[in-house]
C-alpha cells in the first residue's frame, strides 16, 4: 500500500486532543500530520452545501493560506470536501479524519478516494482510530467528530441546517472550551438556520478571514506558508514577486515573460483565489 497506515505513539498524539476527557487510545495515520508550528482550524458543514456556502468555504480558507494553519474535516461529502480542496489549493496542511479506518478499501466516503490520494500526495494525512479494516458505521461519525473538535482550537460552521449533524462538532467543542465560528446565512433558508442559531446562542460571527484569525491568535503575525507545488513557472514567479501590490504591467516589467503568458497566469491565480485585484492592483491573499 501506498503511504502505510502507522499506529502514532501517544506522544505523537496532536496535544490538545490529549486535553479532552473522551480522548481516543489509539489513533492510525497514513501520511504526515502537520507539525506542531501549525494551529489546527476544524472546518465543518453540511453535506447538502450551496453555492453560497461554497463560495465562502473557498474564500476563507484562501484567506488564510499566509499563516500557519492546518485545515482538519471529516472528508464528508459536502462542505468537508470543500475545506480539503480549499487548503490543497493554497499550500495548507489538511487533515482528513475519517468515521472508517484508513485503508483504501475501507475508506468512507468510497467516492472521494480520489481527494484521499491527492491529500496523502500532497503531504498530508488522514487520521483514524479505527483499526483495519473497518467499515464507517453508525456510532463512528459521532465518534470521528469528537477527535475533529478535540484536537482543534476553534472550529468553524460553515453551513447547517436545524438538524444538521454539523451540530453535534459545534456542541463538542463547546463541551471542550474550544471556540465555536459560524459564517451567517440569510434569515429563512433551512440551509443555514443551524448556523444562525450558533451565532443567536453565542458563537463567534465569522465575516472574513481576519475574523478566524483573531479566534486563532493569529492576527499580528502572518507567516508565508509554501506555495502550493503544481504551479507553473510564470505563476510562481507572479506570487514571489507580489511582495507588494502592483498593477498588471508593473508585473510584467519585473518578470521575463510576455504580456500574455503573465495574463494566463493572473487569470489562473485569480480563480484558484490565491490573488486579489483591487482598483487595478493585485496583491497576493
Amino acid at each position: 500500500m501506498q503511504f502505510p497506515i502507522r499506529q502514532l505513539p501517544i506522544s505523537e498524539f496532536p496535544p490538545l486532543l490529549k486535553e479532552i476527557p473522551d480522548a481516543p487510545s489509539r489513533l492510525f495515520v497514513r501520511g504526515e500530520l502537520p507539525s506542531a508550528d501549525y494551529t489546527i482550524l476544524c472546518v465543518v458543514g453540511s453535506r447538502a452545501t450551496t453555492p453560497y456556502g461554497r463560495r465562502m468555504c473557498q474564500s476563507l480558507i484562501s484567506g488564510l493560506s499566509r499563516y500557519p494553519v492546518a485545515i482538519i474535516s471529516g472528508m464528508a461529502l459536502g462542505i468537508d470536501t470543500e475545506a480539503h480542496k480549499a487548503a490543497l489549493d493554497v499550500g495548507l496542511p489538511t487533515v482528513a479524519v475519517l468515521p472508517s479506518s484508513c485503508d483504501d478499501k475501507s475508506l468512507y466516503p468510497s467516492s472521494n478516494k480520489v481527494l484521499a490520494q491527492r491529500i496523502l500526495a500532497r503531504g498530508s494525512a488522514l487520521l483514524s482510530e479505527n483499526v483495519a479494516p473497518f467499515k464507517a458505521m453508525a456510532h463512528s461519525f459521532a465518534q470521528r467528530n469528537r477527535i475533529m473538535a478535540g484536537m482543534s482550537k476553534a472550529t468553524l460552521i460553515i453551513e447547517a441546517g436545524e438538524k444538521s449533524g454539523t451540530l453535534i462538532t459545534a456542541r463538542l467543542a463547546l463541551d471542550y472550551n474550544r471556540e465555536v465560528l459560524c459564517v451567517p446565512h440569510e434569515l429563512g433558508r433551512e440551509s443555514g438556520a443551524g448556523a444562525n442559531r450558533l451565532i443567536r446562542e453565542g458563537a463567534t460571527l465569522v465575516r472574513n478571514s481576519d475574523d478566524i484569525l483573531q479566534a486563532l491568535g493569529l492576527a499580528s503575525s502572518p507567516v508565508q506558508t509554501t506555495f502550493p507545488t503544481d504551479l507553473s513557472e510564470s505563476e510562481s514567479k507572479i506570487l514571489e514577486v507580489l511582495t507588494e501590490s502592483l498593477v498588471k504591467d508593473e508585473i510584467i516589467d519585473r518578470l521575463e515573460f510576455d504580456a500574455q503568458e503573465v495574463s494566463i497566469a493572473l487569470t489562473s491565480l485569480l480563480i484558484r483565489g490565491l490573488i486579489n485585484e483591487r482598483l487595478g492592483k493585485i496583491e497576493r491573499v
